[in-house]
């Protein structure tokens, strides 16, 4: 279905009150030719596997407004792997209301979403980080950053015996890429890691 799942999980603060950690999952359309496809990848062996590598490109940051709740017990026709990614985070897997346009399109039950309240619906709802009461609903960031993922094919150029120029698959182009995520969370309990520090 053209699926990309983020998993984050954050280590809570005993002293304030929070369970050991906190997961989260965001769930977004996977564009072609945003990764290479798996099979690119086991043909192109990595030399020196345990060499930790830098980006060659750093592609900017993302800002997605999260504003579908995903049902966790639905979701696996939308993707097999949820099931097991977001297992952690049955209450806080996240969607965009565009990639649900997409994927319902595409046949999938709608059954599994949820929209959430907005800004625009709550003129109330405030950013959590400057929301005052912990027991309030909020608008939650959480920002990730992808150090080091295979985004592109490398093609080299040779001659033939005629001297002819031809291009062949010789390696991997690697990519860094940041994201940041809005939700909504019916308390800022929730979301205590977005505090103006």
């Amino acid at each position: 279905q053209e699926v990309k799942i983020f998993r984050a999980l954050i280590l809570g603060e005993l002293e304030r009150g929070q369970s050991q950690f906190q997961a989260l999952c965001f769930v977004t359309r996977l564009h072609r030719n945003e990764i290479i496809p798996s099979e690119s990848m086991a043909k192109l062996r990595q030399k020196n596997p345990r060499t930790v590598r830098q980006a060659e490109e750093v592609r900017g940051l993302e800002h997605l407004s999260m504003d579908v709740a995903v049902n966790f017990s639905k979701a696996a026709q939308l993707s097999s792997h949820i099931h097991n990614v977001c297992a952690e985070a049955r209450e806080a897997i996240y969607t965009r209301e565009e990639d649900v346009k997409f994927w319902l399109e595409k046949g999938v039950d709608g059954s599994m979403f949820e929209v959430l309240p907005q800004g625009s619906d709550l003129p109330e709802l405030q950013r959590c980080r400057q929301c005052p009461e912990r027991w309030r609903p909020c608008l939650c960031s959480y920002s990730l950053s992808i150090q080091w993922y295979p985004c592109m094919l490398k093609y080299c150029k040779s001659r033939d015996a005629a001297g002819r120029l031809s291009s062949y698959k010789c390696g991997i182009r690697s990519c860094q890429k940041g994201y940041t995520f809005h939700f909504y969370v019916p308390q800022k309990q929730l979301c205590l890691w977005d505090e103006e520090t």
